[in-house]
Formats: C-alpha cells, sequence, structure tokens
C-alpha cells in the first residue's frame, strides 16, 4: 500500500508538468496569431469612374491598388513625361534658341500652346516651363527640332520607354495628341514618372506653379500658371496637400488624364488616373486626390520584397498587398526547449523509481 501511496503523487507530477509543458507550447503558439489579427486591415481602395488607375508607392515602386493598370488608352499630355525623361538630359537648359517656322509647322491644329512666336528669342529652360505648365505642343515641337528632329525624337522615346518597361506604350507623336496607333497605360505613366524623379529638372518643372514666359522678361513676356489643378488649386479643386506634380491632360479621344504624386512624412505616392467616366471635368482631380488619400493610409511596403519594373500579373482591382503575417516569436523554440526538458527531468525520477521497485519486488 505504501508503494502506491509514494507512486501516485509522482503519477500527478508527471501529469501537471506535461500539463504546463502543453500550456506554454500553446502559449507561444498562439501569441503570434493573436497579434497577427490585431493588425488592422487596409481601408478597402475606393470606387471610381475611371476606366483605368493606379497607385504606386514612388520609393520602391510597388504597386498599391489598381484598375485595369495595362489597358492600353491615349495619354494625351501625360505623353509629355516620356517626351522630358528622353530629352532632358540632352539639351542645356541654357541653350539660347531663336523659334522657326520649321519647329512650329507640325503642330497640330487644335493644341495647347503656351504661345511660342516665329523669330523670338527662347532658352531651353523657357521652353520646358512651356511643356510643363502650359502643356504647349508648340514648345514640344521646337524642343524637338533642337533634339535633330520629329523622327529622331520618337524613336529615342519609344526606346526609352522599352528601356525602363514602359511596354504598354506606343509613340506616334512628342506631345500627346490624339494620333492613331499611339496609347499609354496607368502602369507606364507610373513608371515613367518614376523614371522621371530620378532627374532634378524634372522634378523642378513638374512642381513649378508660376513662372514668366520667357523668363527674361521684356515687352512680350507674360505669366505661365500650371494648368494642373490639383497642383495650384483653380476651377473649384482645392490644392493637395504636399503635391509635387507632375502632368496633366485632355484631348477628345483620351478624356481627362493625370499623374499625379505627393510626399507626406518622408513617403511618396504616385497616382496615376486614365479617363473617368464621370462627365463633371474636376472628376480626374478628385479622384486622384482619393487614390493619394487612400496611398497614404496603406501600410508601407517592405523594400526588401520588391519587384522592380513592370508588373504585368496586377489584377483588373487589386487592393492593397495582405498585410504580411508576422513570423513566429524568436522565443518560441527556446520556450518549447525548456518546456521539453522540464518534462524530461520530471519523468526520469519516476522511471526510475518505477523500476528499481520492481526489481526489489522479484527479489
Amino acid at each position: 500500500m505504501a508503494t502506491f501511496i509514494r507512486f501516485r503523487p509522482l503519477i500527478s507530477r508527471a501529469v501537471v508538468t506535461s500539463g504546463v509543458c502543453a500550456t506554454l507550447a500553446a502559449g507561444a503558439t498562439v501569441g503570434p496569431a493573436r497579434a497577427a489579427q490585431a493588425v488592422q486591415d487596409p481601408p478597402a481602395a475606393p470606387s471610381l469612374s475611371a476606366l483605368s488607375w493606379e497607385v504606386m508607392d514612388a520609393r520602391t515602386g510597388t504597386v498599391l491598388a489598381a484598375r485595369a493598370p495595362h489597358l492600353r488608352l491615349p495619354p494625351a499630355s501625360t505623353l509629355k513625361t516620356l517626351f522630358a525623361v528622353t530629352l532632358l538630359p540632352r539639351l542645356r537648359q541654357d541653350t539660347v534658341h531663336r523659334a522657326t517656322a520649321a519647329d512650329l509647322a507640325e503642330v497640330a491644329e487644335g493644341s495647347s500652346e503656351v504661345g511660342v512666336e516665329e523669330g523670338h528669342r527662347y532658352t531651353v529652360a523657357d521652353l520646358w516651363r512651356g511643356v510643363f505648365l502650359s502643356s504647349g505642343n508648340d514648345a514640344v515641337h521646337t524642343l524637338a527640332q533642337m533634339n535633330g528632329g520629329l523622327a529622331r525624337t520618337l524613336a529615342q522615346m519609344q526606346a526609352t520607354a522599352r528601356r525602363i518597361g514602359a511596354v504598354d506604350t506606343q509613340v506616334r507623336s512628342p506631345d500627346g495628341f490624339d494620333t492613331p496607333g499611339q496609347f499609354s497605360s496607368a502602369h507606364d505613366l507610373a513608371l515613367i514618372a518614376r523614371e522621371g524623379f530620378k532627374n532634378p529638372d524634372f522634378r523642378r518643372y513638374m512642381g513649378t506653379k508660376w513662372a514668366r514666359f520667357p523668363a527674361s522678361g521684356g515687352p512680350g513676356a507674360y505669366e505661365i500658371q500650371n494648368t494642373n489643378r490639383l497642383l495650384v488649386g483653380s476651377h473649384g479643386v482645392e490644392p493637395y496637400p504636399g503635391l509635387i506634380g507632375v502632368k496633366n491632360g485632355y484631348t477628345s479621344q483620351a478624356g481627362t488624364t493625370l499623374v499625379s504624386a505627393a510626399t507626406r512624412h518622408g513617403r511618396t505616392v504616385l497616382v496615376t488616373v486614365m479617363n473617368p467616366q464621370d462627365e463633371d471635368f474636376n472628376a480626374v482631380y478628385e479622384e486622384s486626390r482619393a487614390l493619394l488619400d487612400w496611398g497614404f493610409a496603406a501600410p508601407m511596403p517592405r523594400p526588401a520584397r520588391q519587384q522592380a519594373g513592370p508588373q504585368r500579373s496586377a489584377p483588373a482591382a487589386a487592393p492593397a498587398p495582405t498585410r504580411q503575417q508576422p513570423e513566429a516569436s524568436p522565443g518560441l523554440g527556446r520556450h518549447l526547449g525548456a518546456a521539453t526538458a522540464l518534462l524530461v527531468l520530471t519523468c526520469v525520477p519516476f522511471v526510475v523509481r518505477r523500476r528499481m521497485r520492481a526489481r526489489r519486488a522479484g527479489r
């Protein structure tokens, strides 16, 4: 009887210890799951009327959300961003040029113009301000002629698009005016703008709100204002806080288009919106505003997991990337190891004593 009295506490101790071990292991395993549940889901992407749009983290190139980002559509004057990325490094900003009839000969009727006049002298910087602020097709064609002609410029623009992975883009005019066979996509325009951010001249021009044309002044000089309403605040559109550019556009075939970027707390969100179906002309600005707000509310992507270049697998309507589940706690292994060791140390005396009693009973 004494044997059983001493034996049962040992069994109880082993059972209790194993229960403690199981509890420790279960707690260590469930902990990360509960932590993951505590992470809030990102807000749902807004519902917009645009045929195509994309939100990109400008620093990493991560697509945060998109709708039909590779749908090929007429880009209108947002294609001027590709023109600028291509030609800005090729022409000195302080070069002075006297405009000629040949410079303006191929400007399409109905184009937006800054007012380049034959015989007047302009610096290259003047012409770039005409491109970015007034969306002047006359300034674009003048710069293209200075670059060696229209054919040369178009070939260089196409090569630039391919180099940066903008494979949805087909160039037929340097200014984005409606031309058969010319198209781009929301994703490509984001790639082009992000490439432009690498050039300090591009960044300066895309964020300029007002300027004198030409900057040297004179009796014929006048003030020009950026036509990007989200940047300057006009025509019933409030300026977006932290907006740094980049380019708006409109043609009868393309509708309204806009590439915009804003910076907040060191983070830059890049948004492209193409052809809103809302009949309000300001819809492209307000839908871009909604996407910028959403982009800043979305979780910041991890640079180490970024993939550069075009993301061809983007879904038609992609919400923010699924949040990363927290990795298992680094202490989990230590908890399990300690629990196992404790169980073994508790059970060993029980096994040894049992064998000793069996030997004594057999004598």
